[in-house]
């Protein structure tokens, strides 16, 4: 029967991250053909980080990838290569539709939304903190 859970050195772990990118501007330029790319992209720079793309998908205007990671992932700079990476290949790979949106070297806006997400609710776990049976001496 599996866990779900990763095991390390000397940690059993099980970390995921719902992220979310918005384009520059709020600008709606994602198409299909431009949504697979950035599934590509994602992936395999996950892939380098020995992450894992769980789930990804997109609108017009922004993407959500729900990523799993280990501990030693430092997520913020994770983040920060995602956002660099998709956006030099897809700025390389669309120059031509993207300089009818923009026409400086863009494509994502600056921020990003990020959100630990795991298996149950802070309701439940605070639940399951409360009912631990205390040491009696």
């Amino acid at each position: 029967m599996s866990t779900g859970y990763d095991k390390g050195f000397r940690s059993v772990y099980s970390l995921t991250a719902h992220i979310v990118f918005v384009t520059k501007y709020r600008k709606r330029l994602i198409n299909q053909t431009l949504l697979a790319r950035l599934n590509e992209i994602f992936a395999a720079t996950c892939n380098k980080w020995e992450c894992e793309l769980l789930e990804f998908n997109g609108e017009v205007d922004h993407v959500h990838l729900l990523i799993r990671y280990h501990p030693q992932v430092e997520l913020s700079k994770f983040i920060a290569n995602l956002k660099t990476v998709s956006s030099r290949l897809i700025r390389k790979d669309f120059t031509a539709y993207l300089a009818t949106y923009y026409r400086k070297p863009v494509f994502w806006t600056g921020s990003y939304f990020v959100a630990s997400c795991g298996g149950v609710t802070v309701e439940q776990l605070k639940v399951y903190v409360e009912q631990q049976s205390s040491p009696t001496r």
